[in-house]
């Protein structure tokens, strides 16, 4: 646990890594920081900006250093720029206001792997991105990136968030048990996991915390959870919940509550970013489609029919939207139906969940928490080790763990 440091003599700073770190979701995280650093902005949709988080000693934002992998070739002004012109967000003065900051974040993306990675992700990439000899060279050449972004700035800890696309699903029977025999099967070249598995060896054997907002595989196998206790360090996932899920996870408890049986839920997304393109092909989309589909049944207890549907729609750009369908029944067996749309800007009601899961993380490592962190469950669709989908038990809890902190701890 590290000590308090005094008024007069700053606490060092803190790494924030994004894997995907052009992308919309690191795009607007990145944007979104800078402003709240200026006070440009309210701290809206920022769960941690609540009167409930302010005595965590959660990390201030002028304390932060972000850096970060990806596979694309661009300028993080420009997709921001871009990303204005497509979704009609942000004033364009901000981003003028922010260039010299942006370009200074963007200084400190390095080139990402693309070992283990589908014919998707791939087409995706700038050639001049490292062809890695072997998984195993990939997580070194991870490794040696984190390590020199830790040592060359004098960073106390580094929080990696994994906000690339969405990768097609993995067996994680597939894998060893045991971090003994996971870092041997790598080694010796007899296993070649997706990225997002090598970003999480490469972090948490660096003793960086990984956090898994997409629904790939990354930090979910046993033998990684091992390696965090063994490096004193953690992780959470996985897959953010920001829109439909959400709600899934806010109404389904209602009906349980009330005793009111649903018979069917439909929901159908449809969404325009890059994030979507790679969800249009089938591989991709059916991880996602499983992230979004268990939650309902995990709440009622029971199963009821449910469908989910993504669809790639190119001019809808970031604006996701989202019908849903709930066919009940009520008393005396009457069927009865509630309808919802959920539309919003997808990245940008990622990008504050993203800076709360960086604060509270980075409090766990202060804290002396290793393994993985349950408290932070409200924010995914699939949290890793927790049954209990109700968002408001999940939120209850998170709240009672922050309850517990000191600030001088």
């Amino acid at each position: 646990m590290t000590s308090s440091k005094s008024q007069d003599s700053p606490s060092p700073p803190v790494g924030l890594w994004l894997i995907g770190g052009r992308g919309g979701v690191a795009a607007c995280s990145i944007f979104g920081m800078l402003l709240l650093r200026r006070n440009a902005v309210p701290p809206v949709g920022l769960v941690t900006a609540q009167s409930a988080f302010h005595k965590a000693g959660l990390i201030p934002f002028d304390r932060v250093l972000i850096g970060g992998h990806e596979i694309r070739a661009a300028r993080l002004v420009d997709e921001i720029r871009a990303f204005h012109r497509t979704n009609r967000v942000f004033l364009p003065d901000w981003i003028d206001l922010l260039e010299a900051e942006l370009d200074d974040c963007d200084a400190r993306i390095r080139w990402g792997t693309l070992s283990g990675a589908s014919s998707a992700i791939r087409g995706l990439a700038a050639p001049d991105v490292p062809r890695d000899a072997s998984p195993w060279e990939a997580v070194r050449r991870l490794q040696q990136d984190l390590a020199a972004f830790q040592q060359e700035h004098g960073l106390r800890h580094v929080v990696v968030v994994n906000v690339a696309s969405t990768e097609p699903p993995a067996d994680s029977a597939a894998f060893p048990t045991s971090w003994e025999e996971l870092e041997k099967a790598l080694a010796g070249g007899e296993l070649s996991p997706p990225p997002s598995t090598l970003y999480a060896v490469a972090a948490l054997s660096e003793g960086c915390s990984y956090i898994n907002f997409t629904p790939s595989l990354g930090a979910s196998l046993p033998a990684l959870t091992e390696l965090a206790e063994i490096r004193r360090t953690r992780h959470m996932g996985c897959d953010g919940k920001t829109g439909e899920t959400l709600m899934k996870s806010v109404l389904a408890p209602m009906y349980r509550a009330r005793n009111l049986q649903v018979l069917s839920w439909v929901g159908h997304n449809i969404f325009g970013n890059l994030d979507g393109r790679i969800l249009d092909d089938p591989q991709h989309k059916a991880t996602k489609v499983r992230s979004k589909d268990h939650l309902v049944g995990d709440i009622l207890g029971y199963a009821p029919k449910t469908v989910v549907s993504i669809e790639y729609v190119e001019d809808m750009g970031d604006w996701k939207t989202a019908w849903d369908h709930i066919h009940f029944s009520g008393f005396l067996g009457t069927p009865m139906v509630l309808q919802f749309i959920w539309q919003g800007c997808d990245s940008l009601l990622a990008a504050p969940l993203v800076l709360d899961l960086f604060r509270l993380t980075e409090r766990a490592d202060r804290a002396g928490i290793s393994g993985t962190m349950p408290f932070l469950a409200p924010f995914f669709k699939s949290p890793y080790g927790v049954s209990d989908n109700d968002f408001f038990s999940q939120h209850g809890a998170l709240l009672d763990w922050v309850a517990s902190l000191s600030k001088d701890a």
